[in-house]
């Protein structure tokens, strides 16, 4: 009984805290305009970048991060799998080659964008070396306003 209640326990704030992250443009901007909030696009290298290891490590898994996101932001990634020498086979219809084109074209990584519910650039920044995840949030919250 008692494991079954901490395990309920868990389960409630794992899901009090989970975010959902879009991979396709149409959907983030269709949640954003029913939503009212803005969109958070980030190019993320998770297998090759240190630095987008970073961000994930400290920012987007942190409580103060999602707590956030859930307020203000539809969150969009743009992951970008190869390792350096080993480019994935390019598809110029894939959604994310048509985001790093549009909002990205300098290839930087990781690379973060806030878009409003359109997809009009309101902001953007890569990575800081910033101490808290509170800062990072800060920074984000400031290019919204």
């Amino acid at each position: 009984m008692k494991k079954s209640f901490i395990a309920l326990c868990l389960l409630t704030y794992a899901v009090g805290f989970s975010q959902e992250w879009y991979t396709e443009f149409d959907v983030a901007k269709r949640k954003a305009a029913a939503s009212g909030k803005q969109i958070l696009l980030v190019f993320n290298g998770p297998e090759w970048c240190g630095n987008c290891t970073k961000l994930d490590d400290l920012v987007w898994d942190s409580p103060e991060f999602k707590a956030e996101a859930e307020k203000r932001w539809v969150l969009l990634r743009a992951d970008f799998k190869q390792k350096k020498g080993m480019p994935e086979p390019f598809n110029v219809n894939d959604e994310k080659i048509i985001l790093a084109e549009k909002y990205n074209r300098d290839g930087f990584f990781p690379f973060v964008v806030l878009l409003d519910p359109t997809g009009r650039k309101l902001g953007k920044t890569g990575y800081e070396n910033l101490a808290t995840a509170n800062d990072y949030v800060a920074q984000y919250v400031s290019m919204g306003r």
